[in-house]
Parts: C-alpha cells; structure tokens; sequence
C-alpha cells in the first residue's frame, strides 16, 4: 500500500484539480483585482467567525449601561 499525497486527497476530496484551482484564482484576480483580495479574505474571515459565534450559542456580554431613572430631577441618593 502506497500512501497518497496530501495534496491529492485535498483536491481531491472537492473534485477539483491544481490547475482548476489555479484557473479559479486568476478570475477571481481579474475580476476583483490584487489590491481588493486581502479585503475580500478579510471580509470572508469575519463572516466565517460570526457564523461559528452564531451557531456555538454563546452569547456576547451586554455592556450598555443601564438607564438611571430620574424623578424629579435630582440624582437618585
């Protein structure tokens, strides 16, 4: 038994070669072009962090103050 390349099984496992890889990369470069890629990773990475953040059920802290409720006027003692 011989043991595969990792890169083989990578690939593999979406269907898609290195050179299809590589033709999805250049359109995507000709499309957005080079200087808005590292915006688009960016963007990307976020959307993936909220969706894990959303799905894990945890919920943020509340840091919004709460309302102080006043009377008549004066500061409550």
């Amino acid at each position: 038994m011989t043991p595969t390349p990792v890169g083989v099984t990578l690939f593999g496992m979406f269907g898609l070669g290195a050179w299809e890889l590589i033709i999805i990369l250049a359109i995507v470069v000709l499309l957005f072009g080079a200087r808005r890629l590292p915006e688009i990773g960016s963007g990307i990475g976020k959307a993936i962090k909220n969706f894990k953040a959303g799905i894990s059920g945890k919920d943020e802290i509340d840091v919004t103050p709460e309302k102080e409720e006043v009377t008549d006027g004066k500061p409550p003692s």
